[in-house]
């Protein structure tokens, strides 16, 4: 296809913008893990910048073997594996009878999901609902509150109600039940939009900050964005009492083992992305295009 003048001057735009656009996005990370492979002398001078200066592991050495850290991580990975499982079957449970034409007095109910998409609850009713139920200091008052997100609710409402009636009928007509009918026949049939929702749930309860700090206070069950939250703002380390670790502390610098725990608290999200990448183009298209 032969194209205009206008037009190759346009690509050419597009390609400079969102490739000064992606430089500035990537060069931050970049020099964060040029940071942690240097040593404590150079990053007191202020030298480094896109690439190692004086060489050293000694950073990840000493993250590797602090086990506050790593105990904060295992919370993280917890409450992204259980809380992402409990979204996805919460947000289904809802999105599904409300997809359906059959179901009575849905209308009033998607006023209602919308009602808390528009309006959120203001923070003390919802701490003191919290306290009465007993969820404050537990790791389920990470997952439970936001089982649904009304955002998502309605882009998987938006995928059910696009798979064809006469599929839902004749599963009906051989017997199958709702709920059968629901984890059998149209989970397999939604795996776009469920791995899209995967996708957005994971990464809010990788990133979950807000509540840990509203609602927990014991400091063993915070989760790792809390713990590099002290390790930035306070310069707070806390060390077991092996003299290895003891050693390492002494090598390393607070800026060198920042960096490290910013790679180990964002590295993990990078890596999966790009395996749920094709489910995840196809689930964002979701009433984009209408017949």
């Amino acid at each position: 296809m032969r194209r205009s003048t206008g037009q190759k001057i346009f690509n050419v735009f597009n390609i400079l913008f969102f490739a000064v656009l992606g430089s500035m996005m990537i060069l931050p990370f970049i020099n964060i893990i040029a940071k942690s492979f240097s040593s404590s002398k150079a990053l007191e001078n202020g030298g480094v910048t896109f690439w190692p200066v004086d060489f050293t592991l000694v950073n990840y050495h000493y993250v590797l073997q602090d086990t506050v850290i790593w105990r904060s991580f295992a919370i993280t990975v917890y409450i992204t594996v259980v809380g992402t499982l409990i979204n996805l079957v919460m947000t289904s449970l809802l999105a599904y009878p409300l997809s359906r034409d059959e179901f009575v007095g849905r209308r009033w109910v998607l006023l209602m999901v919308l009602f808390t998409m528009i309006f959120s609850a203001p923070l003390i009713p919802t701490f003191l609902l919290i306290r009465d139920l007993h969820l404050m200091n537990t790791l389920w008052v990470l997952m439970i509150p936001g089982a649904i997100s009304a955002f998502n609710f309605f882009i998987m409402r938006s995928f059910f109600g696009e798979i064809p009636k006469e599929i839902i009928d004749s599963s009906r007509i051989d017997g199958c039940g709702e709920t059968r009918l629901l984890f059998s026949i149209v989970a397999p049939l939604s795996k776009p939009v469920l791995a899209t929702m995967s996708i957005f749930y994971a990464v809010g309860h990788w990133n979950t900050y807000q509540a840990a700090i509203y609602y927990i206070n014991n400091r063993a069950l915070y989760p790792l964005q809390v713990r590099l939250r002290e390790m930035i703002v306070t310069d707070e380390f806390k060390m077991d009492a092996s003299a290895d670790v003891v050693d390492l502390a002494l090598l390393s610098s607070p800026e060198g083992i920042k960096m490290v725990v910013i790679i180990v608290a964002t590295l993990p999200i990078i890596i999966i992305y790009p395996f749920m990448q094709k489910h995840f183009v196809k689930g964002v298209m979701i009433g984009s295009v209408k017949a």
